[in-house]
């Protein structure tokens, strides 16, 4: 797989079947390796060793609801009070990060209500601090850490 622009993960990989799948620590299972799912990948890998967001509020590929349409997040992290912190959109490596991409997390955000957002395709990595009061977001240099 390509390399990415993140840290170096160890990851645990297997070959059956002629498929290559990865290890999901969130999911506790192995995945189709993707190369979206190698992104997401790292994401998971990122926000638990470089940012110390615990395992236990992360959340991967769950369904969602948006505007009556069935959809499909990548991964979300939530407040100890069960709020979302962080909603996480991947795209493969060779998706560029266009304003549809901005467009589609903003819309799961209507649903979920997170305080941050991250997008990337494992080459670029853009950030959100969304601000409520002022129907805004703005973007900001890197996410925080966790804050126990």
């Amino acid at each position: 797989m390509q390399q990415l622009m993140f840290p170096a993960y160890s990851f645990r990989v297997k070959n059956s079947e002629n498929k290559t799948s990865i290890f999901d620590v969130v999911r506790k299972k192995f995945i189709v390796l993707t190369p979206e799912e190698w992104v997401r990948q790292h994401v998971v890998h990122f926000l638990i060793t470089d940012k110390n967001y615990p395992l236990s509020l992360i959340n991967v590929e769950k369904v969602i609801k948006v505007n009556g349409t069935i959809k499909r997040y990548d991964v979300v992290v939530y407040n100890s009070d069960g709020s979302i912190h962080l909603l996480v959109e991947c795209k493969a490596p060779k998706i560029k990060i266009t304003q549809q991409v901005f467009d589609q997390i903003a819309r799961y955000n209507l649903t979920l209500k997170g305080n941050y957002q991250m997008v990337t395709n494992g080459l670029f990595h853009y950030y959100c601090q969304i601000d409520y009061e002022n129907e805004a977001y703005h973007f900001i240099p890197e996410l925080p850490a966790f804050q126990h």
